[in-house]
């Protein structure tokens, strides 16, 4: 089952990508939580991310603004190694608050209420209105790989504030998916840099089959992607997909999960 709903998520967020605010990292991250530690499963999500972003950069690499990816993309790297450290950082800190609820144990982290709280926010980014129309001039470009950076290295998810900056960069549609997706992979490069002492600490842990059905389940998902660029509209998916997100994160907080 486990298997099944991985590669569910990870093709549909693959998919996904291509025409909404949702990037893969943001809805795989909390279903690899529920198998793993926090701080594994956004490792394990990042590398999904990298080999699908590497993917996709086959797929459309090609259209990339390369003005707007050194101001962007720089800023990125150097602020996705910060984020990156300091969840490694947080991961070893010592619960907050354990309670029982419904004859179960909740332990309240640090890592998890700082995860939850910017699902919440990265959430709120795409489903609510005054939010989603969000836009920063272009100046502000370097301010805003640096923010999206950060975010990417400390809990995988980026996407929203990516695109939220560069949307005002005078992209053509397929500018700025590729633009993405190559600031994507170089995130995920530098995050991972931090992530493997992790990852090699605990590696008899990992189910690395899991991670390769996920990373070709998401292969899938982009290839259908490009195909249906220009004929899908999923504005009430968003929202689905928004909900859920806020009741995983409002439990992750609470301790629960």
């Amino acid at each position: 089952m486990d298997y099944l709903i991985i590669c569910l998520v990870a093709f549909l967020g693959s998919g996904l990508t291509f025409f909404s605010g949702f990037g893969l990292g943001t809805i795989l991250t909390p279903v690899f939580v529920l198998f793993f530690p926090i701080d594994i499963a956004i490792a394990l999500t990042a590398i999904v991310h990298f080999f699908n972003g590497i993917f996709k950069l086959i797929l459309l690499g090609k259209k990339l603004n390369k003005d707007v990816l050194l101001k962007f993309g720089v800023p990125s790297i150097i602020a996705s190694f910060i984020g990156a450290y300091l969840l490694v950082q947080l991961s070893d800190l010592a619960p907050i608050y354990t309670y029982t609820i419904f004859e179960k144990t909740a332990t309240i982290m640090p890592i998890k209420l700082i995860i939850g709280c910017l699902l919440i926010f990265f959430v709120l980014m795409d489903f609510l209105p005054t939010l989603t129309k969000i836009e920063f001039d272009k100046k502000y470009l370097p301010i805003g790989g640096f923010l999206s950076g950060f975010f990417g290295g400390l809990s995988g998810n980026q996407g929203a504030l990516r695109s939220a900056f560069l949307i005002k960069a005078g992209l053509t549609k397929e500018q700025f998916i590729a633009t993405g997706i190559v600031i994507a992979v170089f995130i995920d490069t530098t995050r991972l840099a931090v992530y493997t002492a992790n990852i090699l600490k605990v590696q008899s842990q990992l189910n690395f089959p899991i991670v390769i059905a996920a990373t070709l389940s998401a292969f899938a998902g982009a290839f259908l992607g490009i195909k249906l660029i220009k004929k899908v509209t999923i504005h009430s998916l968003q929202k689905f997909v928004a909900i859920m997100l806020f009741i995983f994160a409002v439990l992750m907080i609470a301790g629960i999960l």
